[in-house]
């Protein structure tokens, strides 16, 4: 058995509540929860183990996905793809790079988005044409340096999350390359 799940050793799963993945299999094995949803498996630790609700939550995926319930950037509503880029330029300009629909266009071509909510400097909240949603984190990193986060969610299967990763790595390679030229 792995010592890893949900990207979380076993030493500091033990750390933060006490026991290891081991411990927590086999105690949420023996309370039936391999039948019951995600929300119902995070309860019953916070309210019957007194595991912290963060913790809750992540002790429940990695028993989700130890049990074969749950698969690897697998969400209660799908699937999730995330990619990120520090680049030497400063968070407006990179915000700006992202807001400004001409701009987005040469770095990004043809991408079927509607801006939901933009917070200048910090954040964008994004439908795609197919439903799924991108949010988009902006981090100055001091005058001339900062990084974007793009988590992209909602994505129907784990395929389309390997090529969507694929998709945003690449795109915030010519976002940089843009940037910086």
């Amino acid at each position: 058995m792995s010592d890893t799940f949900a990207g979380v050793s076993s030493d500091a799963v033990r750390a933060k509540t006490g026991k290891t993945w081991e411990e927590w299999f086999a105690i949420l094995d023996a309370a039936g929860a391999a039948q019951m949803r995600h929300p119902e498996i995070a309860a019953y630790l916070a309210q019957h183990q007194g595991v912290p609700d963060w913790w809750s939550q992540m002790v429940t995926v990695g028993y989700e996905q130890a049990r074969g319930l749950r698969q690897v950037h697998e969400k209660t509503d799908g699937f999730t793809a995330n990619a990120s880029k520090t680049v030497a330029v400063p968070v407006d300009r990179l915000f700006e790079a992202w807001a400004d629909e001409d701009v987005r266009r040469r770095w990004l071509p043809d991408a079927p988005m509607i801006i939901r909510k933009a917070t200048p400097g910090k954040s964008l909240r994004v439908t795609w044409a197919d439903g799924s949603h991108v949010d988009v984190e902006f981090t100055s990193k001091g005058e001339a340096k900062s990084r974007v986060a793009v988590q992209h969610s909602r994505l129907p299967d784990a395929e389309t999350s390997t090529a969507t990763k694929a998709y945003w790595s690449a795109a915030l390679t010519r976002l940089g390359d843009m940037l910086i030229s």
